[in-house]
């Protein structure tokens, strides 16, 4: 094991066995204890944009997901499982049972998609129980160290940057065709197509840890835009008259398709079918409009149409196929109910917002408790209260704090009926303030910094993914800073990268009392500051350029400790 690796490896082992109960913390050291005991495998499937309707079994008739279909029919069906309305916040959720409010991870870009180290993850918790752990495709929650997926409890990780591929925390250029990734936190040119490659990853790993339980995160990030995908599997839905937008998206949900038939097939081939829980499910709801099974909304809304999402969750001979449960379950449900599945003991210092389904699943429990979901989504720093937010429980649901529906005879949500039950309305609009003040109070909505200066990674490169600032965005014409730490007082090198300026100007960098300048000659797309020594501790770093009186932030810093 590497040294690298070996800390990390330490690093997560003994907050997971500082938070387990006695028996479970002793044992959460020990892997070679469980290697003999058949506890299940596990695999995580998540698509990306993928809503409700781009199924088959969901009554779309157009598109061609045999494969998931088939796993739909061989599962029990989550008819009523919801996530957040857009992707970081639901993976966040996800990987902690816990709203993704507390963990830091509150929007999608500009440094509002990091989630805090402090919070334990799912890889983390059944790594201590002794699984092989991998990811493969979109983590999208932090792309520097200690936030990346290596350092949060995965032993193998090939993931693309950021929200998704070609945005700009990617390398320049990049497409799902022949893409660079980060393959265990190294830069790596990969060839083929991003959602083959993924899943071949996935089967390797598979193959490797036959012999002992395993989990594996297979996240994609098709269909999300850009819609890249080879014609040949376009051209079928354009023959049906489809418009190219939704042709497209079809597409990649028909090779997601034959990549998961892959999957279960080796599987198969295996012999690991019967001892694997196998659960899909997407991030949030469609991101354009097309067939979504006739629900109101779609991403970014707390509508039916952008948080409600397929869930389907196989494990043969322990769960009944074609069972459906209509009783309400989210994204954060999914960490406490494979705990259990999977033998491993429940954390006493971590307070998961999910519950275990495992009762429902098993058909243990007919007698369900009533429960609320709460979701909510807007850009911004911090959330505020009431805005853009949905309370959701079995029958009721508060939308934005002032639209009521009943579900049961309104799944559409066409009929608010307010007026006509006030009371449900304070109650639900009092769950939800009690709700936003406990996770607001967990640590506020300060980002995670990004570390400067270890030696987990060198250099560091910074991108406007995780940038902030009141111009920060995507555009020419932001400008931003990262909210870093120096973790060794000592030399760097800095490389600032930027689009070709125009005319002649000055390139600047910026972190606390230290302020560099340079000149620059037009059509110049990089400045360099070399050994420049940067104070340990927390701070503030910008860098931009200056023409023509105006000042623009760079694409890229990069940040590297002199050896």
């Amino acid at each position: 094991m590497s040294d690298r690796s070996l800390v990390n490896r330490r690093r997560f082992m003994g907050t997971v066995a500082a938070a387990m109960s006695g028996g479970s913390a002793a044992l959460a050291l020990n892997e070679d204890a469980f290697l003999d005991a058949k506890r299940p495998n596990v695999i995580l499937i998540m698509t990306d944009d993928q809503g409700y309707g781009d199924i088959g079994c969901h009554g779309n008739d157009k598109i061609n997901t045999p494969n998931l279909d088939r796993l739909a029919k061989e599962s029990v069906h989550l008819s009523q499982f919801y996530v957040c309305p857009v992707c970081a916040p639901t993976r966040a959720c996800l990987m902690t049972g816990r709203y993704n409010y507390r963990t830091g991870a509150i929007d999608t870009y500009i440094g509002r998609a990091m989630m805090h180290t402090q919070e334990v993850t799912l890889a983390e918790l059944l790594g201590a129980a002794g699984y092989r752990t991998g990811i493969f495709g979109k983590w999208h929650l932090g792309d520097n160290y200690p936030l990346r997926p290596i350092e949060n409890g995965f032993q193998e990780a090939l993931v693309h940057n950021g929200g998704g591929i070609g945005q700009p925390s990617d390398p320049p250029g990049n497409r799902y065709f022949n893409p660079i990734l980060q393959h265990n936190g190294i830069e790596q040119k990969f060839r083929g197509y991003c959602t083959d490659i993924f899943t071949d990853a996935a089967i390797e790993f598979i193959e490797t840890n036959q012999n002992r339980p395993f989990f594996c995160y297979l996240a994609t990030n098709a269909p999300h835009t850009p819609l890249q995908i080879e014609d040949h599997y376009v051209e079928p839905y354009r023959a049906m008259g489809l418009d190219e937008t939704t042709a497209r998206v079809y597409g990649m949900v028909t090779n997601i398709d034959d990549n998961i038939g892959r999957l279960l097939e080796k599987l198969k081939t295996l012999n690991l079918t019967r001892n694997t829980i196998v659960i899909f499910l997407t991030d949030n709801g469609p991101q354009q409009e097309r067939y979504n099974a006739g629900m109101r909304g779609r991403k970014g809304s707390v509508y039916e149409g952008g948080i409600r999402v397929p869930c389907f969750i196989r494990w043969p001979g322990q769960f009944q196929a074609e069972k459906t449960i209509d009783r309400i379950a989210g994204h954060i449900d999914i960490t406490p109910t494979l705990l259990e599945a999977c033998g491993v003991g429940k954390p006493t210092n971590i307070a998961f917002d999910g519950v275990n389904l495992m009762p429902l699943l098993q058909n243990k429990k007919e007698d369900w408790p009533e429960r609320t979901l709460y979701f909510q989504w807007h850009r911004g720093d911090e959330p505020e209260p009431f805005r853009a937010c949905a309370a959701r429980e079995q029958r009721y649901k508060l939308v934005d704090g002032k639209e009521l529906y009943n579900m049961e005879n309104d799944p559409g949500e066409q009929k608010d009926i307010a007026a006509d039950h006030p009371d449900i309305v304070a109650r639900l609009r009092t769950g939800y303030e009690n709700w936003f003040r406990d996770v607001s109070s967990t640590r506020g909505y300060a980002p995670p910094r990004i570390f400067l200066g270890t030696r987990y990674e060198n250099p560091t490169i910074l991108t406007r993914q995780d940038w902030r600032g009141p111009r920060a965005g995507w555009g020419d014409q932001s400008l931003g800073y990262w909210e870093i730490e120096v973790i060794e007082e000592t030399n760097y090198s800095i490389r600032l990268r930027f689009k070709p300026v125009k005319e002649s100007g000055e390139a600047y960098f910026q972190l606390g009392d230290i302020l560099l300048r340079q000149n620059l000659e037009k059509g110049a797309d990089t400045c360099w500051f070399k050994s420049i020594r940067l104070p340990k501790g927390p701070g503030r770093l910008e860098a931009g350029i200056s023409t023509a009186g105006e000042t623009v932030g760079v694409h890229y810093v990069d940040v590297h400790k002199i050896q």
